[in-house]
C-alpha cells in the first residue's frame, strides 16, 4: 500500500482567529505576514485549492509606516467606478489620512491570488483605524510580527 497526500477539505479545517497591533510597523512587511495566514500556508494541511486560511484582525491602521522619504506622496493608488471619467488617483499620505484602513487592505490584496478564492481569502481581513474592534466574542489570539 502507498502513502497518499492528504488533501484537506472545506468542512474539516477550523479557522482561527489572530489580532496583530499594525502601530510602527511597515506596510509591506505587515502584508507578507499576513498574506500567508490568510491563505492557510502556515498550516501543515495547507491545500492550494481550499480555502484553509484564518481570520485576521489589525488594529492600529493609522500608525503604519512607509519607508521611504518620498513613498507617501510618490505613491499613487487608482480605483475606478466603472463609469466613463470614473479614473481617481489618490496619494498614499492622503489615504493614511482619509482611509488608513485601506492602505493595509489593498497591500494584502495585491499578494491574494486573483482568482474568486482569492477574493474569499480576502474577506477574511478585518481592518481598523483605531484600537477597538468588534471581535472579541471570537476570542482573537494576538501575533507578534
Amino acid at each position: 500500500m502507498t502513502n497518499r497526500t492528504y488533501m484537506a477539505k472545506p468542512g474539516e479545517i477550523e479557522k482561527q482567529w489572530y489580532l496583530i497591533d499594525a502601530a510602527e510597523q511597515v506596510v509591506g512587511r505587515l502584508a507578507a505576514r499576513i498574506a500567508p495566514i490568510l491563505q492557510g500556508k502556515h498550516r501543515p494541511a495547507y491545500t492550494p485549492h481550499v480555502d484553509c486560511g484564518d481570520f485576521v484582525v489589525v488594529i492600529n491602521a493609522e500608525k503604519v509606516k512607509l519607508t521611504g522619504a518620498n513613498k507617501p506622496r510618490e505613491r499613487v493608488h487608482k480605483r475606478y467606478s466603472g463609469y466613463p471619467g470614473g479614473q481617481k488617483e489618490t496619494t498614499a499620505a492622503e489615504m493614511l489620512v482619509k482611509h488608513p484602513d485601506r492602505v493595509i487592505q489593498e497591500a494584502v490584496r495585491r499578494m491574494m491570488p486573483k482568482t474568486k478564492l482569492g477574493e474569499a481569502m480576502c474577506s477574511k481581513l478585518k481592518v481598523y483605524a483605531g484600537s477597538e474592534h468588534p471581535h472579541q466574542a471570537q476570542q482573537p489570539e494576538a501575533l507578534e510580527l
